[in-house]
């Protein structure tokens, strides 16, 4: 079995260098992440509460979380009501509701995929 061709890209989060392993063609969406992140990250660190970088991880990676499940939600909503829109008489709970679309289930597990490895490396978030 072949594995996926792979690539080095170095990112700065929070002023801190990191080297993550990035698919071939993925580095727009890793890069798009990493300033999610970063900018998640700044902004607990701006408003002066929290000063240790693990916390501040944690708390951002809640925060982006959360963000997350409204948008699955909203989705999920958005979804429900269109699909009850085209099928007027399809009966309440009668059809699978896959909590991601499989796009989005992708992109997640790609990033906990990375996380994965670079938490393997050393067995620290930061």
């Amino acid at each position: 079995m072949n594995k996926p061709a792979t690539k080095q890209i170095e990112v700065q989060i929070m002023g801190q260098s990191y080297l993550l392993a990035c698919p071939v063609g993925g580095e727009s969406a890793l890069l798009d992440a990493v300033e999610r992140v970063d900018t998640a990250m700044c902004r607990i660190r701006d408003a002066g509460k929290v000063k240790a970088r693990d916390r501040i991880a944690v708390l951002a990676s809640l925060n982006l979380a959360f963000e997350l499940s409204q948008k699955e939600a909203e989705f999920q909503a958005s979804s429900f009501a269109q699909t009850e829109a085209a099928l007027p008489s399809a009966e309440p709970g009668s059809f699978d509701n896959d909590p991601l679309d499989p796009q989005t289930q992708s992109r997640v597990d790609e990033l906990m995929r990375r996380l994965d490895q670079t938490l393997d490396k050393d067995g620290r978030l930061i």
